[in-house]
């Protein structure tokens, strides 16, 4: 009996946003008038993009995003469930799908010393250019009209679980943990006996709870968590015994 636990990273693992918390290196903490403007909706990874290199610019170099970025804190609880799902490992196979960079989650989970509990990251590459500015590509192409064009983790999470299949391994249940808007593609292929978990009071919450109201529903159940121990005590239940779980999204 194996599980795999799916994370997204920003206002979910970490209780912030790894791409804006990276602005605490410009001068004075905030970005000009114009670059703030230039976001297009969709189109993040391209304006990162022209963050970093304005943060170049100003002569930010590696050593002092890696200051800033260590510093984001964890979501509560979240130290607690980690520990836990290292300790058992023979129980859990644990990924990140994250629009967010290499860089960011590798140092924020060095820095908090939980980056030995995951087994894969999918994120934007992102690495230091020979005169030193930071860069960040899309993760990559796809065709799904619900998603931002660089990363729909819909797409990432079926190859993932297709090429585990492929090396004979079934997991019991998927339990997916999230916040945001593009986290509600991935969990609609998740199965019965699969266990979405939306953060209280966010996006992907509002946006289930949506599903609800009209007459939808997901397939999975459903596990509305605050902190990381609300997902702790989830997973413990888990091993005692696969339980069905009421929807509580409305809650």
């Amino acid at each position: 009996m194996k599980f795999l636990l799916v994370f997204d990273f920003d206002h979910t693992l970490v209780d912030d946003n790894s791409d804006t918390w990276i602005v605490k290196c410009a001068p004075d903490e905030k970005l000009p008038s114009g670059l703030k403007d230039s976001y297009e909706k969709g189109k993040w990874t391209e304006y990162m993009g022209r963050v970093f290199k304005y943060l170049g610019d100003q002569g930010i170099r590696q050593d002092a995003m890696k200051k800033i970025m260590t510093t984001i804190p964890l979501t509560t609880g979240m130290a607690e469930l980690l520990t836990f799902v290292e300790q058992k490992k023979d129980s859990f196979d644990c990924v990140i799908i994250s629009d967010s960079n290499q860089l960011f989650i590798e140092w924020i989970l060095e820095g908090a010393n939980v980056h030995r509990v995951f087994d894969k990251v999918f994120t934007n590459p992102a690495a230091f250019d020979d005169i030193g500015y930071l860069t960040v590509k899309n993760f990559h192409v796809h065709h799904c009209p619900k998603c931002p064009q660089n990363l729909c983790k819909r797409k990432v999470l079926q190859d993932f679980l297709d090429q585990q299949v492929n090396r004979n391994m079934h997991y019991t249940k998927v339990i997916y943990v999230g916040d945001g808007g593009n986290d509600l593609c991935p969990v609609t292929i998740l199965k019965q006996g699969d266990v979405t978990m939306p953060r209280h009071g966010y996006t992907l919450h509002r946006k289930i709870a949506l599903m609800y109201q009209d007459g939808d529903s997901l397939d999975s159940s459903l596990k509305v968590w605050s902190t990381g121990i609300d997902i702790l005590s989830h997973l413990k239940l888990l091993l005692k015994a696969p339980i069905n779980i009421t929807p509580d999204v409305l809650k």
